[in-house]
């Protein structure tokens, strides 16, 4: 499956004060760009290259792009800058904020790499998931202050009871376990509790691979609760990028070996139902491939969950409206 990413903008499409004030922060005139593939962010998404030879990466976005975007940037800002350096992640060098009307520009140090090859080669994936080990173990005890992993379940990451009785479009399988789905889900938040600040939206697109590094990037998501959480989250992603069965991935890291299936089931039905139940909805501004591949990320949560939570086979080729 093709990564699904934002509309991106060109350097030449920035507004020139953007321009301007990038420039300035550079010291020098940009003089080549290079977009960054996949990301679900639109706006700006490219490395930038100055006549003096420095490189930096930078994000930039507006309300006209899509409204929520803006506002993202300021949650991964405000966690980016209190990232611990000894981390396998970004890092973050300065922020340019217009306010509620304007341009967010985020910049961030380049990195030389590049994302995981699709489909997923076992090699790479071995170092991302030791990537992923030593930054769990990096941020226990979490070193910042942000939401539980329990309240981004209840709010935004909710689905099953985001229905309230309209279940248009559903599929058939989920349609005839719903109270199933529900009860399970409304057990996810208390299941995902921790100490560990987990990232909660990694995909292969949120990950750099350097000659001899893995770093994680895109951080707005970020919340407190327990290391596994990411593996299950990133799982349907995996499979969708030609990686092992979902199962197979979670078990690489020893934190989801060690967890309690129930708590497991818990919040893969909570992962289940945003996938399902956002793929449903209209597609948000500037995002015009994310239910494509939220509907398909769902379909591979439904079946792991229908296998792992003995709720029977879901027929083959379910998909959105199936």
């Amino acid at each position: 499956m093709e990564r699904a990413q934002g509309t991106r903008l060109t350097w030449d499409e920035l507004p020139l004060r953007v321009r301007q004030v990038i420039e300035e922060r550079l010291g020098a005139h940009v003089v080549e760009t290079q977009s960054q593939e996949g990301g679900f962010s639109p706006g700006l998404a490219a490395t930038l290259r100055s006549s003096a030879g420095d490189s930096i990466f930078v994000k930039a976005s507006s309300p006209d792009l899509n409204p929520l975007t803006p506002h993202i940037y300021r949650k991964e800002a405000r966690i980016a800058a209190a990232l611990p350096s000894h981390a396998p992640v970004s890092r973050l060098l300065w922020v340019h904020d217009e306010g509620e009307a304007g341009w967010v520009v985020l910049a961030f140090a380049q990195i030389d790499g590049h994302l995981p090859a699709v489909p997923w080669k076992p090699e790479e994936l071995q170092r991302v998931v030791a990537a992923i080990v030593e930054m769990h173990e990096a941020l226990t005890p979490c070193p910042l202050e942000v939401p539980s992993a329990g309240e981004r379940i209840r709010s935004p990451l909710s689905g099953w009871f985001e229905l309230q009785g309209d279940e248009q479009g559903l599929d058939e399988w989920s349609r005839r376990h719903l109270d199933a789905l529900k009860d399970l889900e409304l057990d996810a938040p208390g299941a995902a509790a921790g100490d560990t600040l987990i990232h909660l939206d990694l995909r292969a697109d949120n990950i750099v691979l350097t000659e001899n590094r893995v770093v994680i990037v895109d951080w707005p998501a970020a919340a407190v609760g327990a290391p596994w959480v990411d593996m299950l989250a990133m799982a349907p992603s995996v499979v969708l990028e030609g990686g092992p069965d979902a199962e197979a991935f979670f078990l690489m890291h020893p934190a989801s070996r060690e967890a309690d299936p129930g708590q497991v089931n818990a919040v893969l039905a909570a992962f289940a139902g945003f996938f399902t139940v956002q793929a449903l909805q209209p597609p948000p501004p500037g995002l015009p491939t994310l239910r494509a591949f939220q509907a398909a990320q769902g379909e591979v949560a439904r079946r792991w969950l229908a296998e792992r939570a003995c709720l029977g086979d879901l027929p083959e080729g379910t998909g959105e409206g199936g």
